[in-house]
């Protein structure tokens, strides 16, 4: 006997032949399909409209009503931003992609074609090969996609995400070579590439694009698989190279570009971020007139918070209490690396004793147009941001800053002449005036804690404290940080603590924090020399760690 979907449909097919319309016909059969049986019902009603030939909506269920049979066979389809909340869905760049692919391709391709060919030119004649070429080569009409994306907020000068992206193309790359007066051919094919990736962009800058470079690196082993042809046969299917040749590019790959190893491509000569400090900027707050209230009771309570743009030192004034016309008349300096590209930062805050505190204002400057040692005053009116298009900045008045701005040169190092004729006592030699101590850590070797590894540094220096970013589950971390302190006099007699410690994970409910070795640095060679870059031995510790420091006098 058929199905019953089968009969119903074949007793509805009879009785269109009559005057009542096909579709009234059907739609009484699947109702009656569902009234009959209601489990039934639905698959009832897809037999009757696949045998009529009706094509029905496909059924939309959530996640949750699913049994656990269909939730397995959907489970390798799920993408990461639905599996993981802080994933997030990228169907825009996936998008952008398609389009611009065709393109693309072809400018990969060409790049392919020169990078490659140094190579061909230097192993071609050592393996005595007559010659070796392209006889085809394109990536295909599929693009790569993008399964989702991770962004982190870090609180830094930088912007770092970590997009997971799958490559299951169609190309076609056949390599021709020749030697001894034989041609053999080797073609890729079924190429798939899965990994995730670390993509930092860094140091920020007042500049377009505005980031001087990336950083790409690897967060876990890519999974890389394909198939090699060779006079017709696949060379793949040979027992045991599979597998061998997979792990092999792997392990290259990962020990190339797996984090912390890092892949690192310049965008822009940013002078900031690779000079040491020219000079000094000194900024005196002097008074702001009309704040905008932001508190229903009393007035305000401001403080203005500067620093240049693309710098994480930052300096605060006074908290002047109940006032929208506050005095402050406090001077700050701060270092800085490239005068004509970076800018200071001005933000006025309201105090609040319970939770964030109000930003009642801003407004940037550039140094570009500060000449050495004079003075320029100014008065700006603050605004709510730097966007020139936002409405907010210009619907009422947030007040006017008055402030002073100095830039103060380096001065020449001395010449050795100079030197010679100095007496060779330190004491003698070195000037005694201010200047800026930069401190850069590189990175650390063989720290190791008992109870977990996830280190960073902290500098002592005359009651200030400052700290790296934390690297996670690494005995070898690099940090690359740098760190500076403006002083009126000299460090010649003080000394630089720096201690490497291991914060625990927030899975850990014991054991907080432990130290994983320290070093005291005394600062007269530093003066004396201007800068060293050493590697220091930890106390209480096999590991080391490197330090770069300078001394600058202004």
């Amino acid at each position: 006997m058929p199905p019953r979907g089968s009969r119903i449909a074949q007793q509805v097919s009879t009785l269109s032949t009559g005057t009542i319309a096909l579709d009234k016909i059907t739609r009484a059969c699947v109702n009656a399909c569902v009234r009959s049986n209601s489990k039934r019902g639905p698959q009832l009603t897809t037999a009757v409209m696949g045998h009529l030939g009706v094509q029905m909506d496909p059924i939309i269920r959530q996640l949750g009503e699913l049994d656990a049979r269909s939730l397995e066979e959907l489970l390798n389809e799920i993408p990461l931003w639905v599996k993981n909340p802080d994933y997030d869905r990228v169907d825009w760049l996936n998008k952008f992609l398609k389009d611009i692919w065709p393109c693309l391709e072809k400018a990969i391709c060409k790049k392919l074609r020169k990078k490659a060919q140094p190579y061909i030119d230097k192993y071609g004649s050592k393996y005595m090969m007559n010659s070796i070429d392209f006889e085809s080569l394109t990536l295909g009409t599929l693009p790569p996609t993008f399964v989702g994306m991770k962004v982190y907020d870090t609180k830094e000068r930088e912007i770092i995400f970590e997009p997971s992206f799958k490559f299951a193309g169609n190309p076609n790359i056949i390599i021709a070579v020749k030697a001894f007066g034989l041609k053999a051919t080797v073609q890729l094919v079924d190429v798939q590439a899965f990994a995730t990736a670390r993509i930092t962009l860094k140091h920020l800058v007042p500049m377009f694009p505005c980031f001087s470079k990336v950083v790409i690196s690897l967060m876990d082993k890519p999974h890389i698989d394909f198939g090699l042809k060779l006079l017709g046969g696949d060379v793949m299917a040979i027992p045991g190279l599979y597998g061998f040749v997979q792990d092999t590019i792997r392990d290259r790959v990962a020990e190339m570009y797996m984090w912390p190893k890092t892949l690192e491509i310049p965008i822009i000569d940013d002078h900031s971020a690779a000079k040491r400090p020219v000079g000094t900027v000194e900024v005196k707050i002097i008074r702001a007139r009309n704040l905008l209230k932001t508190d229903f009771m009393g007035k305000a309570d401001p403080y203005v918070k500067i620093r240049l743009v693309n710098s994480v030192l930052s300096k605060t004034t006074r908290t002047k209490a109940n006032t929208l016309n506050p005095e402050w008349h406090e001077i700050f300096k701060l270092p800085v690396q490239d005068p004509k590209s970076q800018s200071l930062e001005l933000e006025v805050f309201d105090w609040e004793k319970l939770g964030a505190h109000e930003k009642m204002g801003m407004q940037i400057v550039p140094l570009k147009d500060l000449v050495d040692d004079e003075p320029k005053s100014f008065t700006l009116p603050l605004v709510k941001n730097v966007d020139p298009n936002d409405e907010a900045n210009s619907k009422k008045s947030r007040g006017d800053i008055v402030f002073e701005m100095t830039f103060k040169a380096f001065k020449e190092d001395d010449n050795e002449a100079d030197i010679a004729e100095e007496s060779h006592s330190a004491s003698e030699s070195v000037p005694h005036h201010g200047g800026v101590l930069s401190v850069t850590v590189h990175q650390a070797e063989e720290v190791e804690g008992k109870h977990h590894t996830n280190p960073f540094v902290e500098l002592h220096f005359r009651g200030d404290k400052k700290k790296t970013l934390v690297i996670k589950k690494s005995t070898d971390p690099s940090w690359e940080q740098e760190f500076s302190w403006q002083l009126d006099d000299s460090p010649i007699s003080d000394s630089l603590h720096v201690e490497v410690l291991s914060k625990r994970s927030s899975m850990n409910l014991f054991h907080r924090q432990e130290s994983l070795g320290y070093v005291d640095i005394p600062l007269q060679d530093v003066v004396n020399n201007k800068t060293i870059n050493e590697k220091f031995q930890l106390v209480d510790s096999p590991g080391m760690i490197q330090l770069e420091l300078t001394w600058r006098i202004s």
